[in-house]
């Protein structure tokens, strides 16, 4: 994995094998933060992101200025190569070691941008239980954004808050908004 912009521009980081991960493409992740930037002052924002994985989103948000990163993943591998990359590359990220349900059940953590990649393989009511906590909590600031990273064979178009989704290769990202900020 890359990270395509910002303070560490092409840099690579190289995650241990045996992690189990499926990082968001670079092709994904360049055309989500192409999205992202129409919208937001990076150095402004907030970041959670659920099912951290390596860290790859994570990374890029701290490479273009955000200084107020979670990243939760129920892995110790997971969560122990992001501390050691972000302590490497003097990124501002914190890493929690947690189920990401009982997480979001019990954080009062707000953010402007909450990411969520879950396992491709979930149920259709566990991306959705993602979605649904997220607005139920609270959790999503004004004007900010839930993005769930989901195979193009699942479908979110029917949870509620659903704005809109972007399809790249086999990933789409769908995202969500406060009913008041609904609008592309």
């Amino acid at each position: 994995m890359r990270i395509i912009s910002g303070k560490h521009k092409g840099r690579r980081l190289t995650a241990p094998k045996k992690l189990p991960v499926r990082p968001t493409t670079d092709l994904a992740k360049e055309s989500l933060f192409n999205i992202l930037n129409n919208h937001y002052y990076f150095h402004e924002i907030s970041v959670l992101d659920l099912f951290a994985g390596t860290g790859n989103i994570s990374y890029e948000f701290a490479s273009r200025g955000t200084e107020n990163i979670t990243a939760v993943d129920g892995d110790y591998g997971c969560v122990r190569f992001i501390k050691q990359t972000a302590a490497l590359l003097e990124l501002d990220i914190t890493a929690i070691k947690s189920d990401v349900y009982k997480f979001l059940d019990r954080t009062n953590i707000q953010s402007d941008i909450i990411f969520a990649d879950p396992p491709y393989a979930f149920t259709e009511a566990q991306f959705t239980q993602i979605a649904t906590t997220v607005f139920e909590r609270d959790l999503l600031l004004e004007d900010g954004f839930l993005i769930i990273e989901h195979a193009k064979e699942t479908s979110l178009e029917h949870v509620a808050n659903f704005s809109f989704s972007k399809s790249y290769g086999g990933s789409v990202f769908s995202f969500f908004e406060l009913p008041e900020t609904n609008s592309e």
